[in-house]
């Protein structure tokens, strides 16, 4: 099966440094947010990974928004977040009091098109970031001890038993992963849910797995090499967070900023270590930049990510 693994947090100078960017018109904005509150829609359930995430964030955000509003979290689950995603894009207010966390494939779905329930359009959010870019994080394929194969290139080879390993929801990363690994590095398995075997989502090897390969390396050609880290792209993206489009830009801005500012707050962090979480942000221009790297990709990898999508139902 494929599990997560998860690290230690880490804050970069790069995103430090844009803190640096003056907010526009303070008074203004504080004005507005003084006594307000926030809400912050979350597209999965209470109690799953994407909630912690966002109620960490909800309790210290609005100390670095002006006038700190309260925030308060909303659940609305729904097709993987898709509900929440169309909420946010289409219905809510576009004045800075309503944000967003949702599936890290969303913005990858929202480009491929073809699909009539998708009703937004991934580059006109106004992006904030992601707490978690998966910089300190991989999924590894494990097996049972006694399981027939032992090794990554036993597992490549079609005459031997097949790998059977099982999903969980439809959609749902467990289950794109493998298929992936079967037509980038030749991976022989059947899905039905240890030994680790490789690692996915990495462009480096894991430090506690230094002789695990990650999927890069096994790649059979350069082509798969491209598919694979066209793929992973979206891992950078962990738990997105954006606001609608067209927002006021003063309120745009002293958004953007606090995000940065609470990512760098000790109490914040602090909390983060107690919850075990990985703390590894991106701010807004890095989720567009890794958008528009999606949406360049040549037409048959797009084409591909669009029939890996169908045959696993979703992608969340």
């Amino acid at each position: 099966m494929f599990v997560r693994r998860t690290a230690a947090m880490v804050v970069t100078a790069a995103f430090a440094a844009a803190l640096a960017v003056p907010l526009a018109h303070a008074d203004a904005v504080a004005d507005f947010y003084k006594g307000r509150q926030v809400n912050l829609i979350v597209g999965f359930g209470p109690g799953g990974g994407y909630d912690i995430y966002a109620r960490l964030l909800a309790r210290h955000f609005g100390r670095f928004i002006p006038g700190n509003p309260n925030v308060v979290v909303q659940n609305m689950p729904g097709a993987g977040s898709l509900r929440a995603v169309n909420y946010l894009y289409n219905i809510a207010p576009k004045d800075g009091t309503t944000i967003g966390m949702f599936s890290r494939n969303m913005p990858l779905i929202g480009l491929l098109g073809g699909n009539s329930n998708v009703q937004f359009n991934p580059r006109r959010f106004t992006w904030l970031g992601s707490p978690s870019s998966f910089v300190n994080d991989a999924y590894i394929l494990i097996v049972r001890k006694d399981a027939p194969v032992k090794s990554i290139e036993e597992a490549r080879r079609h005459d031997l038993p097949a790998l059977m390993l099982g999903g969980t929801a439809e959609g749902a990363t467990g289950n794109d992963v493998p298929i992936i690994l079967r037509d980038t590095i030749g991976l022989h398995v059947k899905q039905v849910v240890f030994r680790v075997l490789v690692q996915f989502a990495r462009a480096t090897r894991h430090p506690d797995f230094p002789d695990v390969p990650t999927a890069r390396e096994l790649a059979k050609n350069e082509a798969a090499r491209a598919l694979i880290e066209l793929t992973e792209l979206p891992y950078t993206l962990s738990r997105p967070v954006a606001a609608p489009p067209d927002l006021p830009l003063p309120r745009a801005n002293a958004l953007q900023a606090a995000f940065q500012a609470v990512h760098l707050d000790t109490q914040y962090l602090d909390e983060a270590a107690r919850l075990r979480i990985d703390v590894s942000p991106i701010i807004g221009d890095e989720v567009l930049q890794a958008i528009d790297r999606i949406a360049n990709a040549p037409p048959e990898m797009l084409e591909y990510i669009r029939k890996l999508l169908a045959e696993t139902k979703g992608g969340g």
